[in-house]
């Protein structure tokens, strides 16, 4: 019987060393996903930079093209104002040609009247022309400018839907960290099954591992009795040795809560309240583990009090299974 249960331990120990090498394989493309996610959401980042900087420049540039439409407007208005200027020059000019006494005086009032509408003239088409060469820049310009949003948003795109791969990466390599928890929880309730028993007052109930509080402390006390401080020796013997196995990275600890039933704490007792009462057998029994070379960084004591029982009903046996300390082992 030695000969099998050691050879038992001998492959047990060697899936736990093989389970080892896969979580720290995991792990490491885990941190590999991290560090490729963290180098996209950078380059995200400054992509998303550079179409705010894309489309504050756009912004100028349609506000300076409004206004060059604007000046071109303001610049037909004088064309149009020349040019009924030019008909009324004419039309002077027509009439002092009529009242000129010669020939040569009709001739040099038009040429004068032409002269001033020529220079007028060209000098308003000068300006059109200056305007629309500016009108068409900016239109050039202001495409370029689409052109190279439509090339940065396309890249966004591709960037998040990247990102979208990397995240669900991350999920699959996390949600593989968490089955690794998980297997370690398996074993570490198997291995208390082994050292507790099946003995009256101690069940396993989902993830959590059940001392009614009977097993471990007088009633109304905090003070674990002479068997409870066994119980939790042989405890602190089996998270020693899975501890042992857990690789250092992965953030495990083992959460100690307390729960009481719905009786009143009556007056002149140490405590005021049933939440009191189970807060201090929550920690009463990580200090002792600590004590007894369980890490505390790995331990968390919490109280829940009366409020969280798992038998609402108003007797007295109900009363004994909401009075508990519940053992968990779960991630930070």
């Amino acid at each position: 019987l030695a000969e099998s249960r050691a050879r038992d331990a001998e492959a047990a120990r060697e899936l736990v060393e093989s389970r080892t090498r896969e979580l720290a394989e995991v792990t490491r493309q885990l941190a590999e996903t991290r560090r490729a996610l963290a180098a996209e959401r950078e380059t995200l980042a400054r992509m998303r930079e550079q179409i705010a900087a894309l489309d504050q420049q756009v912004a100028v540039e349609r506000a300076t093209v409004e206004m060059r439409l604007a000046e071109l407007v303001r610049l037909a208005q004088q064309v149009e104002a020349l040019t009924a200027l030019r008909d009324r020059l004419e039309r002077e000019a027509a009439d002092a040609a009529a009242r000129a006494t010669s020939e040569q005086e009709r001739r040099q009032a038009v040429e004068a009247m032409l002269a001033e509408e020529r220079r007028l003239g060209e000098s308003a088409r000068a300006q059109v022309a200056l305007l629309n060469r500016q009108i068409e820049e900016l239109r050039a310009q202001v495409a370029r400018i689409s052109a190279a949003l439509d090339a940065a948003e396309k890249e966004s795109a591709e960037k998040d839907v990247q990102i979208a791969n990397l995240g669900q990466r991350l999920n699959l390599a996390l949600a593989a960290r968490v089955e690794e928890l998980q297997r370690y929880r398996s074993e570490f309730f198997g291995r208390l099954r082994e050292v507790l028993g099946n003995r009256p007052g101690i069940q396993v109930v989902g993830d959590r591992f059940v001392f009614q509080s009977e097993v471990l402390f007088p009633q109304g006390s905090a003070e674990l009795q002479p068997e409870g401080i066994e119980q939790m020796r042989r405890l602190a013997g089996v998270i020693r040795e899975v501890a042992r196995d857990i690789p250092p990275d992965v953030p495990w600890i083992l959460r100690v809560d307390g729960h009481a039933d719905r009786t009143p704490i009556g007056p002149g007792g140490r405590f005021t309240s049933n939440w009191e009462l189970s807060a201090a057998r929550a920690i009463t029994v990580v200090r002792l583990l600590a004590l007894l070379g369980v890490p505390e960084n790995r331990l968390a004591a919490t109280g829940f009090g009366e409020h969280q029982p798992i038998d609402p009903a108003d007797t007295p046996e109900a009363y004994a299974r909401n009075r508990r300390i519940e053992l968990r082992l779960t991630d930070r």
